[in-house]
């Protein structure tokens, strides 16, 4: 809640429980609603455990209206990286994603067909407050490469039969690629990008792994891939 005031989200109302005014934090946190016109209702702690979706809810819920982000909205510059998620099914995943995109300098985020909803309670949780202020679009599969075409995006596909992480860095250098935007792409948990998508990138890296290893978290492999290509850009 924090986090999408300070981003400037519209807020709808808040429901909050007894508690909440027990610290405060959560007084402060009120207190901030009233000074926005922000319908504040009080409800029986019951009752609000019963609207919320967690075990041990913080105390408020509200509504709010997401902001709508379209492929314009990606502020593509020549060392730009975007993330591109495709069929990332989990939501917690899909949160995680937008959250590491946000810190480590990614311009945005791409969603494509399959993948979770990045506005769902459990989405909104993991990515802590950088959907509110990461710009995320949701795209089909022919209005993405359409997209990348247009823009000379480069895409690298994460691949574990791909060419080794450093000697793809290296060849892109040698390359010239840096002076091109580059679109980090991830698939789904179980069966990786899809072979249309695969087809069209110009990169298929991976990230070597101990013996013995059989992957990494989608979001943990996304994290080491956007940390390396923006770091070399």
């Amino acid at each position: 809640m924090e986090e999408a005031l300070d981003a400037g989200v519209t807020f709808q109302g808040a429901l909050v429980a007894p508690e909440l005014s027990r610290t405060a934090r959560g007084k402060e946190l009120v207190a901030e609603l009233g000074r926005r016109a922000v319908p504040v209702e009080e409800v029986a702690a019951r009752t609000f455990a019963q609207l919320a979706d967690t075990e041990t809810p913080q105390g408020i819920l509200a509504v709010i209206e997401p902001r709508q982000w379209s492929a314009a909205d990606l502020a593509l510059r020549p060392d730009g990286v975007v993330l591109v998620i495709d069929g990332v099914q989990d939501p917690g995943n899909v949160g995680t994603l937008i959250r590491t995109a946000h810190a480590l300098g990614a311009v945005g985020t791409v969603l494509l067909r399959g993948s979770a909803d990045p506005t769902s309670p459990k989405a909104l949780r993991a990515a802590m407050g950088a959907t509110f202020r990461h710009t995320v679009v949701s795209l089909d599969d022919n209005a993405f490469i359409a997209w990348a075409k247009t823009h000379g995006v480069t895409l690298w596909a994460s691949a574990a039969d791909g060419v080794p992480l450093h000697r793809a860095l290296d060849g892109s250098r040698g390359e010239r690629e840096g002076e091109n935007p580059i679109a980090v792409m991830v698939g789904n948990e179980g069966a990786g990008i899809r072979p249309h998508l695969n087809a069209v990138a110009a990169r298929r890296v991976a990230i070597p792994l101990t013996q013995g290893a059989e992957s990494l978290n989608v979001a943990v492999a996304a994290g080491i891939l956007l940390y390396e290509v923006t770091r070399g850009r």
